[in-house]
């Protein structure tokens, strides 16, 4: 399949109009005369994920995270993000990277998060100009009984995470119900500040010390699964949808087995 036409669909599926105005997504990296048979899905596209792209003789990585982001003024050997745009070209290696979009999007990287806790109704925090069901962030409200207890151990379950860390509101306990809930992909407390309306949770990558403290404060308890962490179980979900979404046979979808967080619990 020609490098065009996976595009084309990856652009339907998340056209580009949605990302954030700061962002860098799309097509990063084009090498000639690319035929696309074998794609890797990867979080971050550090070197040991550009190792294993050449290793399974990938022609494609689509990385959330953009690795080009800032401009870069020379390619050379001397830094990591330098040796990854070397080894995309020297390996006939497309990259795309989706980032915003995907958050944005209805089925993408916030939905997905949302979808740790039963809900009933769900909408952007920041809804986009050109279509009201997509944005920023999510608000939800929680179909059923649901204790913060509860919330952690599906919200690991969703996410495939062994652990997160959890900050209580002062005026509760792990055994507040949560009836309502905002949530984030990666580093979501200028989104998550956004929301009007009351809720009780925060879901979320990451945190700064002064934002928790607003939170529990605010009688709000905050769930944080680490940024990466927040945003990598999607690949799992997305690589089936992106096989139907291809409609080509001869595709292999590969979700990287070394892309993890930077940050381990010892």
């Amino acid at each position: 399949m020609k490098l065009s036409q996976v595009i084309d669909v990856l652009e339907k599926f998340g056209p580009l109009c949605y990302a954030e105005k700061w962002d860098n997504v799309g097509l990063l990296i084009e090498p000639t005369a690319v035929d696309v048979k074998k794609i890797l899905l990867t979080n971050d596209l550090t070197e040991n994920v550009m190792k294993e792209a050449v290793e399974k003789q990938c022609n494609m990585i689509i990385s959330y995270h953009p690795p080009i982001f800032q401009g870069l003024k020379r390619i050379t050997s001397s830094q990591w993000k330098e040796r990854i745009v070397i080894g995309c070209l020297e390996n006939k290696i497309a990259l795309y990277s989706p980032h915003t979009i995907w958050d944005a999007i209805e089925n993408g990287t916030s939905e997905w998060l949302a979808e740790s806790l039963p809900i009933s109704s769900i909408k952007p925090v920041i809804s986009n100009l050109l279509n009201p069901n997509f944005g920023a962030g999510r608000v939800c409200e929680v179909n059923g009984p649901l204790t913060l207890r509860d919330a952690i151990e599906k919200i690991k379950v969703h996410t495939d995470v062994n652990d997160v860390r959890v900050a209580i509101s002062y005026s509760g306990s792990l055994d507040s119900e949560i009836k309502t809930f905002g949530c984030c992909p990666g580093s979501g407390a200028s989104v998550l500040k956004e929301i009007k309306e009351p809720i009780d949770l925060f879901i979320t990558g990451e945190m700064s010390h002064h934002e928790l403290l607003d939170a529990v404060s605010n009688n709000k308890h905050v769930i944080m699964l680490n940024h990466s962490n927040s945003e990598r179980g999607y690949l799992k979900y997305f690589a089936p949808h992106l096989i139907n979404l291809l409609k080509s046979p001869e595709i292999e979808i590969l979700v990287s087995t070394v892309d993890t967080d930077p940050l381990k619990t010892v």
